[in-house]
């Protein structure tokens, strides 16, 4: 009898080592899930365990656990796969909705055509005192707008082309920077550019929005919708 057993577990481990070569070659054959491939070692090491020191129950619940947590990640990756993959689509339908629209987006470029300029700024926090200079394509500062107090966050802003001589400027290209100021201390503050979607693409970043000559933005990027 004793010599029985002997030959039955003479060599286990190469019977465990024979098992996983089979299950490897079939997984290289046909897709084998991890569990699949656990069970199959577990069912080998049973088979070729010693009678005399059999496997101990906590280890095998241990080898239990490990095998539901990895199908438990397996699921949850899965799972966040599909909410990403829904929400990429989500995003996609938006920003096909905003081809035509105006945007602001960062940016310090203002374009004054028939006699009107619209731009904006960007708020950390609130302010007194905000102020926005224009300023031609030499730089040189021609128009100062005080837009006193304003919240946090982002503010269109228009300009009618006068300049602080009272002359109507010529339209063209312009720029603007903006200081805002709350008591003595300065407030963390933005200029932001009007472009207009003129179509959505899908990158490896994600979605991104053609907008004329400010090139492509973010979804992100959009502070206000005009």
């Amino acid at each position: 009898m004793a010599t029985a057993a002997a030959a039955g577990t003479s060599n286990p481990t190469q019977a465990i080592y024979a098992s996983l070569n089979a299950v490897r070659e079939k997984a290289d054959a046909k897709d084998i899930s991890p569990q699949d491939r656990f069970l199959k070692l577990l069912v080998t090491q049973l088979k070729n365990q010693d009678p005399l020191n059999p496997m101990d129950n906590a280890q095998m619940t241990s080898q239990m656990a490990q095998i539901s947590t990895v199908e438990g990640i397996d699921k949850l990756n899965a799972t966040l796969k599909m909410i990403l993959e829904g929400s990429n689509e989500n995003q996609a339908m938006q920003a096909a909705a905003l081809v035509g629209h105006s945007v602001l987006v960062p940016g310090s470029g203002l374009a004054l055509t028939g006699g009107m300029a619209i731009g904006g700024i960007e708020l950390d926090e609130p302010a007194d005192r905000v102020t926005v200079t224009v300023k031609d394509a030499n730089g040189i500062a021609v128009k100062t707008l005080e837009l006193g107090g304003r919240d946090a966050g982002s503010h269109g802003i228009g300009w009618d082309g006068k300049t602080d001589s009272g002359a109507q400027a010529a339209d063209g290209a312009y720029s603007i920077s903006v200081v805002a100021q709350r008591g003595d201390a300065r407030v963390g503050a933005r200029t932001l550019e009007l472009g207009m979607v003129s179509s959505v693409a899908r990158t490896s970043q994600g979605v991104s929005l053609n907008v004329g000559a400010l090139g492509n933005v973010r979804m992100s990027d959009i502070r206000e919708i005009l």
